[in-house]
C-alpha cells in the first residue's frame, strides 16, 4: 500500500512563523514506478450526499490526506459511477460508486525516516528544541522530497510517525540557521500551535546586513507583506489597498555598525514569509548574501546572514518557563570578525 503524504493524525494548519522555508509546494508530483497500485471500491453514504468529491474521499479513505487524494484525482485515478472523475469540486450523491487507484507519488513517499544528525538542545516527553543548520530544508516540498528535517525526525523517534508533519509547528528558511520547537505528541502540537497563534512565543534573530546603520538604535517596522507584484518568487512590503498581503511587525535593535554594514537583533511580532529579510531590505539594509532581496555574498557568508538565536515560551504541558539561546554559527562570526565586531557575539 502506498504511504500517505503525511503522518496520520489529521491535518494541522501550520501558523506562519518567522522565516518559513523556501520549499513552497505548487507543482503536482508525478507518479513513480515501484510498488503496485491498490484499487479500492466504495459507496457514497447518505451523510456524504451533496459533498465535494475530494471531501467525500477524505471521509471514505481517512488514512490519506486531502492533498494526496486531489493529486490522484488530477492524474485520472478516480472513477465516479464508472467514469473517470477529474474535478475535485464535483458533487456526489448517496449511493454513488467510487473506485480509487492509489499509487505512490514523490510526495507520498517523502514522509519516510532518514537517519541524520540532529542537534537537540532540549528534550522531554512532550517536545524537542533543535538547532537547525543552514542548508537543511525543514519539510519535504518540490525539489526537496528527501533529506529534510522531517525525515530525520521520523528516523530519530518512532513517536513522530503518529504526529502530523512529525511535530513540526513552524519552519525556517533552508538557509536560515537556528532554534525550532518540535512537538512529540498531538496534544502538545495543538497547544504549541495555539501559543504561536496567540503570540505567546518569543523568538529573536540576529542578522548581518549591508550598509552602515543610521537613525535611532531601535526601530519598529510595521509594514504589511505580500507577494511582490513584479516578481512572484519574492515577497515585498505592499499597499493593502492595492495588493493582497498581511500585517507584519518586526522590532529591530542595533548591536553594532561599521561602514560596511550593521549587526542587528530582530524580534518578530508576526511571522510572515521572509519577514525579516523583507523588512530589512525595505530599510535599505538587505542581509548579507541574501541575493533574492539585494544582498551580496561576503567572505564566508554564502547564505543569508540570519540566525534564530533565542526562543522562549511557557511549556504547554508542565507550565514551566523555557528559554533557549543558540550561539552564532561560524560563518556569521567570521563576518563579524571582518568588521571588528566579533568580540561582542554571544
Amino acid at each position: 500500500m502506498p504511504v500517505a503524504n503525511g503522518p496520520p493524525g489529521g491535518p494541522v494548519e501550520a501558523p506562519e512563523w518567522g522565516e518559513p522555508d523556501d520549499g513552497v509546494a505548487g507543482d503536482e508530483p508525478e507518479a513513480l514506478s515501484g510498488p503496485p497500485s491498490e484499487l479500492r471500491r466504495m459507496q457514497v453514504a447518505a451523510e456524504q450526499h451533496g459533498a465535494r468529491l475530494d471531501k467525500a474521499l477524505v471521509d471514505l479513505v481517512p488514512e490519506f490526506s486531502r492533498s494526496y487524494l486531489q493529486q490522484l484525482l488530477a492524474q485520472g485515478l478516480v472513477c465516479l459511477n464508472g467514469a473517470q472523475a477529474l474535478k475535485a469540486s464535483a458533487r456526489v450523491k448517496a449511493g454513488d460508486q467510487l473506485a480509487l487507484e492509489m499509487r505512490p507519488t514523490q510526495q507520498s513517499q517523502a514522509f519516510r525516516p532518514e537517519a541524520m544528525d540532529i542537534d537537540v538542545v532540549y528534550e522531554d516527553p512532550h517536545l524537542l528544541v533543535v538547532s537547525k543548520p543552514a542548508g537543511l530544508v525543514v519539510h519535504p516540498a518540490p525539489g526537496n522530497w528527501s533529506g529534510t528535517l522531517l525525515n530525520g525526525l521520523l528516523a530519530r523517534d518512532e513517536k513522530a510517525l503518529l504526529v502530523p508533519r512529525a511535530g513540526i509547528v513552524h519552519r525556517l528558511d533552508k538557509d536560515t540557521s537556528g532554534l525550532m520547537v518540535v512537538a512529540r505528541d498531538r496534544a502538545t502540537m495543538d497547544a504549541l500551535v495555539a501559543l504561536i497563534a496567540e503570540r505567546k512565543v518569543q523568538r529573536q534573530y540576529q542578522a548581518l546586513a549591508h550598509g552602515a546603520w543610521t537613525g535611532p538604535a531601535h526601530r519598529s517596522v510595521n509594514a504589511p507583506i505580500g507577494r511582490d507584484p513584479r516578481n512572484r518568487l519574492r515577497m515585498a512590503v505592499v499597499d493593502l489597498a492595492v495588493h493582497a498581503g498581511k500585517a507584519a511587525r518586526t522590532d529591530i535593535d542595533l548591536l553594532g555598525s561599521v561602514d560596511e554594514g550593521c549587526w542587528v537583533r530582530c524580534t518578530l511580532h508576526t511571522g510572515r514569509t521572509h519577514q525579516i529579510r523583507v523588512h530589512m531590505a525595505s530599510l535599505r539594509h538587505p542581509l548579507l548574501a541574501d541575493e533574492l532581496y539585494g544582498g551580496v555574498p561576503t567572505g564566508a557568508l554564502k547564505r543569508q546572514a540570519l540566525h534564530a538565536y533565542r526562543l522562549a515560551f511557557t511549556h504547554p504541558v508542565t507550565g514551566a518557563p523555557l528559554e533557549f539561546q543558540s550561539p552564532l554559527p561560524e560563518d556569521m562570526r567570521q563576518g563579524l570578525a571582518l568588521w571588528g565586531l566579533g568580540y561582542n557575539a554571544p
